[in-house]
């Protein structure tokens, strides 16, 4: 990350995928290499599959704001209902995106309407997809581990950490030294553990979650652009 930059990113999903999670990781790895983050989440009915957002600021410089993030340059859609449905906290998805900011999806096909992506290119946006769920349940056994398929995509997408702070913070948070949100996010925690031996075990198959999401990363080209109608 350059000197003096910010990141504002705003994690969009559904209960049980693990959005606040992923915050949590992703900051305690900007704090790992030296960077200053604040972690907020946001959930209404503590429930599977009711709309969660988790908000993330990274910055080279002290950070002094928190809450929701209304002008992110990152948005992360955890789960697809979050653009089909209508099933989010913001909306359009995409509102308060900042220009030349980025769209991570998870899905395997396009999913944004032709409306939606002519107001992103106005926006000099770049929208990404990656299947994580799918790619979670192949290489980790279970669709529990999406949001570390996400944190993968967002990974090759764009390297605000280092690997190895993302590891540590990993290790970190499913070794017991755990930041806990909520007892849904502690109950959820518990669940991928327990489908390992060793916690160990899980951090290596994370990584090897990591490395996959991030060459399956695919951007889709915008009305306007290169490669786009």
């Amino acid at each position: 990350m350059n000197a003096m930059e910010k990141t504002f990113i705003r994690m969009s999903g559904l209960g049980g995928q693990g959005a606040v999670t992923a915050a949590h990781i992703l900051g305690s790895a900007a704090n790992k290499d030296g960077l200053e983050s604040t972690v907020n989440p946001f959930f209404g009915a503590e429930k599977r599959l009711a709309p969660a957002e988790s908000y993330v600021r990274i910055s080279s410089e002290k950070v002094y704001e928190k809450g929701e993030v209304l002008y992110p340059n990152i948005i992360m859609i955890f789960h697809p209902h979050v653009i089909t449905m209508g099933k989010c906290y913001t909306m359009p998805f995409f509102d308060g995106l900042q220009e030349g900011g980025s769209i991570l999806i998870n899905a395997d096909a396009p999913l944004v309407s032709d409306e939606d992506l002519r107001h992103l290119a106005d926006l000099k946006a770049k929208v990404y997809y990656v299947p994580a769920t799918d790619i979670a349940t192949k290489v980790a056994g279970s669709e529990l581990s999406t949001n570390i398929a996400m944190l993968g995509g967002l990974y090759a997408m764009r390297k605000l950490t280092s690997m190895e702070a993302l590891k540590e913070s990993m290790v970190e948070r499913f070794g017991g030294g755990k930041f806990v949100a909520s007892g849904t996010t502690a109950a959820l925690d518990d669940a991928v553990t327990g489908k390992f031996a060793k916690v160990s075990q899980m951090i290596e198959k994370n990584m090897e979650l990591i490395a996959a999401a991030g060459a399956a990363l695919t951007e889709f080209p915008l009305p306007g652009t290169k490669g786009g109608e």
